[in-house]
């Protein structure tokens, strides 16, 4: 989506690919927001012809990017069980920070390659990363099933998250293969990967965890003695046949690099909010973050990405944490059915919802939107513990009345998670449009998600050990999390607010 300096002095007629064709403008002229405004001035404009999505690129680069949602998620169901049992502590308090550590280690070595590999990218290409991350991402998700010591968990979840950094690659990827006459249409779709990915990972961990004793068909010796990596096993194939896929059917998109590039203009083109040859070089780190707009961009993502991973953590341990020390005492099956819930709404949301915000409204705006209904997740849990409380009979069992109670509002709170969620939406929209020009596409996307993967590293230990805290020294009733975490989530609408003012300054 490009945008145009308007002055009081002339009129001008807006002619870059995504605007309208001759419609004179000025200063009082609202500026076109998406492709589907047709009326300026009382004048009718000539429609706007969608590019053809590219169906089988655009399929093939989905399967890739559901790999990181499946491989990362696929242990929340069992995290907290597997630590326990495999006698990795003797302090059972300190289950929430030894599985914390576990998930925080993915963050830290996907922070540490993820600028790197979209760098890398930007000069070999898009293809042969995507391929070496999704060999990578499926070999240690295998290896970590065979975990039996705190070491090597740490090290196969490392690994991982070293080949995870391309997501930026992908990202990239998607920029490449849409514009912004069918975005709309193509960003919800690859918004889904993510919501499919969280649905298919919990319900491969919560179902296949412990096979032996679920399945007499899989009670095997090698099963017993390895109860957690059948969910792993599953989670590796997937990424095994879209590394497979990929290898046949994905074709590179970087313009440098594309067997079919188009010839460059010899007149400079705008892409995002700077003028620049199609044929500039890729800035580096230091001019990308000294643009305002990215610099806004890169501190709101990293609010969003400790905000969001946060949750992910708090909520399963939560969940597993037993109803008189404040949580839910679920098992994992029900771990992984509430995770599985949450992924379906945010399929429904993508495939319904996030087309029309997009040609609606503004990205700037609902990114903002999205940021400041945060912290509603984080106070209303505390709830459902209390409707727990209140909801047993003589015996200690939860009556059918409290138990429906708990999941219409675990319902409500994935709901409000997943509405919140549709800024990482947004931030690849405001990512690609803040892109300099064509060849530092991969270095911003880089930039973007490492801002994302640093918060990840700590989010996780972080809200886990203040969990526990709160717990262990009932401070505020045990609910000090809640006020920690929620104030947080405002910090971060506070942060999202200057993407609002720099995408405006930008525009005028």
């Amino acid at each position: 989506m490009h945008t145009t300096s308007v002055s009081s002095a002339s009129l001008i007629t807006l002619q870059d690919d995504s605007s309208v064709e001759g419609i004179p403008v000025d200063e009082s002229t609202a500026l076109l927001s998406n492709v589907d405004q047709n009326v300026v001035e009382g004048q009718v404009s000539k429609p706007v012809k969608m590019t053809p999505i590219p169906k089988l690129q655009l399929a093939t680069i989905c399967l890739v990017r559901l790999l990181e949602p499946i491989g990362f998620t696929q242990l929340f169901p069992y995290i907290n069980e597997m630590v326990v049992n495999l006698n990795m502590i003797d302090d059972p308090s300190k289950v929430g920070f030894i599985s914390g550590l576990v998930e925080s280690v993915f963050a830290i070595f996907q922070l540490i390659s993820i600028y790197h590999w979209a760098k890398i990218s930007d000069v070999v290409g898009r293809r042969p990363i995507v391929l070496l991350g999704a060999i990578g991402m499926g070999l240690m998700t295998f290896l970590f099933g065979f975990s039996r010591n705190l070491t090597y968990m740490l090290i196969t979840r490392s690994i991982h998250g070293f080949f995870a950094g391309n997501i930026a690659v992908v990202h990239s990827v998607l920029g490449e293969l849409s514009d912004p006459t069918n975005q709309a249409v193509i960003l919800p779709i690859y918004a889904l990967c993510w919501p499919l990915g969280v649905i298919i990972g919990p319900m491969l961990g919560g179902t296949f965890s412990n096979p032996a004793d679920k399945f007499p068909l899989l009670d095997v010796p090698l099963l017993r003695q390895y109860p957690y990596a059948m969910p792993c096993l599953a989670s590796a194939a997937f990424s095994a046949f879209g590394a497979t896929l990929a290898y046949f059917l994905m074709e590179e998109t970087l313009p440098s690099k594309a067997k079919q590039a188009p010839k460059p203009s010899k007149k400079a083109k705008s892409y995002g909010s700077v003028p620049f040859p199609p044929t500039a070089a890729s800035l580096s780190a230091r001019e990308l973050f000294a643009i305002p707009f990215l610099q806004s961009l890169i501190v709101s993502g990293f609010a969003l990405s400790f905000i969001s991973a946060a949750f992910d953590a708090i909520f399963v341990l939560f969940a597993y944490t037993p109803i008189e020390v404040g949580g839910l005492a679920f098992s994992a099956s029900q771990i992984g059915y509430s995770l599985s819930i949450a992924g379906c709404l945010s399929c429904f949301i993508q495939l319904f919802i996030t087309p029309i915000l997009l040609r609606r409204f503004s990205c700037a705006k609902m990114y903002h939107v999205c940021m400041s209904f945060w912290f509603l997740p984080f106070v209303v849990l505390p709830f459902l513990n209390l409707i727990l409380r209140n909801g047993r009979d003589e015996s200690g069992e939860i009556l059918p009345h409290a138990r429906a109670m708990v999941w219409s509002g675990i319902i409500l709170v994935m709901l409000v998670c997943r509405l919140t969620c549709l800024a990482y939406s947004f931030s690849m929209v405001l990512a690609k449009e803040g892109a300099p020009n064509p060849s530092s596409l991969g270095a911003t996307n880089g930039l973007v998600q490492m801002s994302m993967s640093l918060a990840r590293t700590f989010s996780p230990a972080f809200s886990s050990s203040t969990f526990a805290a709160s717990i262990d020294s009932n401070i505020l009733g045990g609910h000090l999390w809640v006020m920690v975490l929620a104030g947080i989530a405002c910090l971060g609408s506070l942060a999202s607010a200057r993407i609002v003012n720099e995408s405006s300054a930008k525009k005028y």
